[in-house]
Parts: structure tokens; C-alpha cells; sequence
């Protein structure tokens, strides 16, 4: 890896994430050797994904090089390398570019979307956890429209033209509102010769409620405003099979679409050599104390949506969120610095700034600590605090251009089958 021996301890890092960013920054000057490692170059701010799968960004804006986040600091290397495996009595890591001993480790890895072992559902449903995942989506959303236009068959163009979503979490829901206005304000443009308005989105969600996470006012406010956009809502539905063409569910209720996106949950994204069952907590997450530290292993710290740390507030463990992320980062790098010190470490405690969701032009949901509002107020405070926390100048200022062009000409310019998406299209055919 060409990573220079150091008198300094090595502290490395796997996952350039909100977690990994975090703690890299707050360990950036002090006398410590950092080293990154990211299968990608980029760290990615997953809140917008659905935005470029729905051509209101292009994915460079919601993206940042690795490099540039710490440029300058000095003790600190980045490798673009794939952790296939932790050996954690000799501190040593195997990845897709060689071998690399720590001092101390820390797991950012993040999460992965979780299909709950149905492998059908994972071959053929469409998730959106990566930049890469939402660029095929855009390019299938955009070809299912364009193959509508190419065929005789009414069956067929009404499965192209029908989108299933699973899961009414904000993902899910800010999705559906997504491609809602798509349907209400673009399709009829751009598809003149396309009746357009028979297209649907339909939001399945196992539970009782939307955004069950949120409270039951923000959950009953964003289903109405779905609902007016023309979101088709079905609640208590559990989605059991996709073949790539006909959606079933528990209640015998089926959907013939051409597209499921998969947004009803994540599961921890582990390493070969701590994913021992001992050590993984429910959502394969790995076991941590308060400190962060991987139960067993001292040297091991877990950040982000991988670590569970339950406490008698959160017995599953803090939300999979980017907060908790940021947070426990930050705190890590003040707990090596006393680690080294000879100081003992803090206990972590999270701090809930409340959670939001947007359900399209000028509507929001907002639950904060103290005070929980809807509507347009909502949407303005949603857009300043994922401005607030993009990384970099350049993206917070293309993202808002981009997002005044998109209010002011209700338009969405990245609409664009960059790298088109293989699907079999005839499977649709009687």
C-alpha cells in the first residue's frame, strides 16, 4: 500500500462516510497517523440519492472526493481499497490491494440494503443505496417510459408505467412524492404522444403508518399530502415476491409493474472476521459499549449505522441515521486522543436534533425536539439543513441553483439515460 511507517500510532479507518468523515477531521491535528480506506473515492450524501434517481440532481452533486475532504492535513492517507477481511490477533486487515496493520481499528462501513434473505426480491427489485443504484434507476424510470411509447399492448405499457415502492420511511415517501410530481408536471411534456396520466406510484408499507419512526402527526400529514399529489398509499401490505414482473404480497394483492424499488430496510454493511453471531445485534450490526468499542477487542471501535449501542433509551440500538454518525465520529476522535493521552474515555451520549421528511414542492414534515410542524415552513427548514450539511462550497451552491431552477420552472434537467439499464423488457408480453 506504500502507507510510510510511522512512531505515531496508525489509526485506520474503513468507510468514508458521515461517520468516517467525522472522526478523520477531529483526529486531522493531532500526532496520529490516519489512514482512510473507501472502495470509493467519493463520499456520498445518501439523504439526496433519491433526487438524482429522480433527475432533480446529478449524482456529482451530492458527491465529494475522499481526498479533498482532508487535503492538507498532514500523517493522513486515503487508499481506494475493499476490506474483505479483519484479523484482529495479529491487527492486521486484508484488502483488495494487500495487507495493512492498525493500532487501532475503526468500522464505518455503514449500511446495506436489507432484502430480509428473499433472493428473489434481490434480483429483481431496484435499491438506491449508492450513487451508482440511483443512476440505474433513473435510466429505468426513463426507459420504462420510453418503451411505453414503443408498444401496442395496454398490459404492457400499464406495467411500464406503474411504480411500486417498498417501504414508507423517509426514503420511500420522499421517493413517492418524487416521482408524483414527475407524473403531474414533466411526463406530460416530455410524452405528448403518451397518455401519461395512466401512470402510477404506489407506496406499500408493512406497518400501520408512514414514517413510523416520526410521530402520528407528521405520518398522517405526509400520507395526505401523498394522496393529493396521487400516490397511491397501502398500509398493513408485506411485499412477499417479484419476479421482475408481478409484485405479491401476504394479502394476495398483486401489482404488475416493471419497477419495485426496495426501500424497506438496511442492515449493517459487516467484515469477514467480526461478524461472528456473538458479536452481531439485531440489523447485523456489530455490539459496541458506550465508548464505541467492539465488545471483546479494545483496539476495534464501530461508528455509524454498523455500531449498535443499547441503552435503555435506544434497545436497538441509535437510528441508522446520518446524525448518530456525525456524533458518535466526533466523539470517537475525542476518546483516541484521550485513549492516548492515558486519559480514561467518555461515555457517548446522542444528542436528537429531530428528524423530516419532504413529500415534494412546498411540503415537508418536521418533527424537532421540541416543536413539530408541515407544510411549506417545513420544506424551507428541510432544504437549509441538507444545504447546511453537503460537503463542500461547490455542492451546496450547485444544489441550490439547481433546486430554485427546479421550483421556479418546475423542471428537472438531469433527466438523462446516461448509462442506459438492461431490462427485459419482453417478459411483459402475453
Amino acid at each position: 500500500m506504500n502507507i510510510p511507517r510511522s512512531s505515531s500510532p496508525r489509526i485506520v479507518i474503513i468507510g468514508g462516510g458521515f461517520g468516517g468523515i467525522s472522526l478523520a477531521q477531529k483526529l486531522s491535528k493531532k500526532d496520529v497517523q490516519v489512514v482512510l480506506l473507501d472502495k470509493n473515492n467519493y463520499h456520498t450524501f445518501q439523504p439526496l440519492l433519491y433526487q438524482v434517481s429522480t433527475g432533480g440532481l446529478e449524482p456529482d452533486s451530492i458527491a465529494y472526493p475522499l481526498r479533498k475532504v482532508l487535503i492538507g492535513y498532514e500523517n493522513f492517507f486515503f487508499r481506494l481499497a475493499e476490506v474483505t477481511e479483519i484479523i484482529p490477533e495479529k491487527k492486521i486487515l486484508n484488502t483488495t490491494i494487500g495487507e495493512l496493520c492498525y493500532d487501532y481499528l475503526v468500522i464505518a462501513t455503514g449500511s446495506k440494503t436489507n432484502f430480509f434473505g428473499n433472493t428473489e426480491l434481490e434480483k429483481n427489485a431496484m435499491a438506491m443505496k449508492s450513487i451508482p443504484q440511483s443512476l440505474n434507476l433513473r435510466s429505468l424510470i426513463l426507459e420504462n417510459f420510453e418503451q411505453a411509447l414503443l408498444t401496442d399492448d395496454y398490459h404492457e405499457r400499464a406495467a411500464l408505467m406503474n411504480f411500486v415502492i417498498v417501504g414508507g420511511g423517509p426514503t420511500g415517501v420522499e421517493l413517492a412524492g418524487a416521482l408524483a410530481e414527475i407524473k403531474k408536471g414533466i411526463l406530460p411534456k416530455d410524452y405528448p404522444d403518451l397518455d401519461t396520466r395512466r401512470a402510477q406510484i404506489n407506496l406499500i408499507q408493512g406497518g400501520e403508518r408512514l414514517l413510523d419512526a416520526m410521530s402520528e402527526q407528521a405520518s398522517r400529514k405526509a400520507e395526505e399530502f401523498l394522496e393529493k399529489l396521487g400516490v397511491q398509499v397501502w398500509k398493513n401490505t408485506r411485499v412477499t415476491g417479484y419476479d421482475g414482473k408481478t409484485v405479491t404480497t401476504k394479502t394476495d394483492l398483486t401489482f404488475e409493474s416493471a419497477t419495485l424499488v426496495w426501500a424497506a430496510g438496511v442492515m449493517g454493511a459487516t467484515i469477514k472476521g467480526l461478524d461472528a453471531k456473538e458479536l452481531i445485534a439485531g440489523g447485523n450490526r456489530i455490539n459496541v459499549n458506550e465508548f464505541n468499542q467492539v465488545e471483546g477487542y479494545p483496539e476495534i471501535f464501530a461508528v455509524g449505522d454498523i455500531a449498535c449501542m443499547q441503552s435503555d433509551d435506544y434497545p436497538r440500538g441509535h437510528p441508522m441515521m446520518a446524525q448518530p454518525a456525525i456524533q458518535q465520529g466526533k466523539h470517537l476522535g475525542k476518546n483516541l486522543i484521550r485513549l492516548l493521552d492515558g486519559k480514561p474515555m467518555e461515555p457517548f451520549s446522542y444528542f436528537d436534533k429531530g428528524s423530516m421528511a419532504t413529500v415534494g414542492r412546498n411540503k415537508a414534515v418536521c418533527d424537532l425536539k421540541r416543536i413539530r410542524f408541515q407544510g411549506v415552513f417545513a420544506w424551507f427548514v428541510w432544504m437549509f439543513v441538507h444545504l447546511f450539511f453537503l460537503i463542500g462550497f461547490r455542492n451546496r451552491m450547485v444544489v441550490f441553483i439547481n433546486w430554485v431552477y427546479n421550483y421556479v420552472r418546475f423542471d428537472r434537467e438531469a433527466r438523462l439515460i446516461i448509462r442506459p439499464y438492461r431490462r427485459n423488457y419482453s417478459q411483459f408480453k402475453d
